[in-house]
């Protein structure tokens, strides 16, 4: 092995493009960056949505609505899926946690009990929200409702 036998590992050395040196480096002139436009300006960002002067998408299409941004999203579960879970798993009181575990909602939801199915066990329940049939229905059955 001699000096002039060595080489640098293969993919640890770039050759950099020396930009703006001049014209005898190849990268002179307008320094890669072709003629005129927006992309050949110093400074010059791209814009999210811009289309080359064309109206945006985004301005295309029409719009109409309101959208609050104070809106509680809720995640729905049935009266039917909170009997089956409390057979399944031979539970007497069912919190959002134990749905959780189950799967009927995910992480960070608000959880809100519908009316939908019929329980006919005594259940303590703990969401965040009921609707007037599903509290209903499970008081009727001997059972307890809590907000959380």
């Amino acid at each position: 092995m001699k000096l002039h036998n060595l080489l640098p590992a293969v993919g640890s050395n770039k050759k950099n493009k020396r930009i703006g040196r001049g014209p005898g480096s190849g990268y002179g002139g307008t320094s890669t960056r072709g003629h005129k436009g927006a992309k050949s300006r110093s400074g010059y960002k791209r814009k999210i949505g811009f289309e080359g002067g064309q109206m945006p998408l985004q301005r295309r299409v029409p719009k109409f609505g309101f959208n609050n941004i104070n809106r509680v999203e809720y995640k729905a579960v049935n009266l039917d899926a909170i009997e089956a879970l409390a057979e399944a798993k031979g539970l007497s009181k069912i919190t959002v946690d134990d749905m959780r575990a189950a799967g009927l909602v995910s992480k960070k939801a608000l959880v809100k009990i519908l009316g939908n199915g019929a329980v006919t066990r005594a259940i303590e329940v703990e969401a965040h929200g009921f609707s007037k049939k599903a509290e209903e229905a499970i008081t009727a059955a001997g059972g307890t409702v809590t907000k959380k």
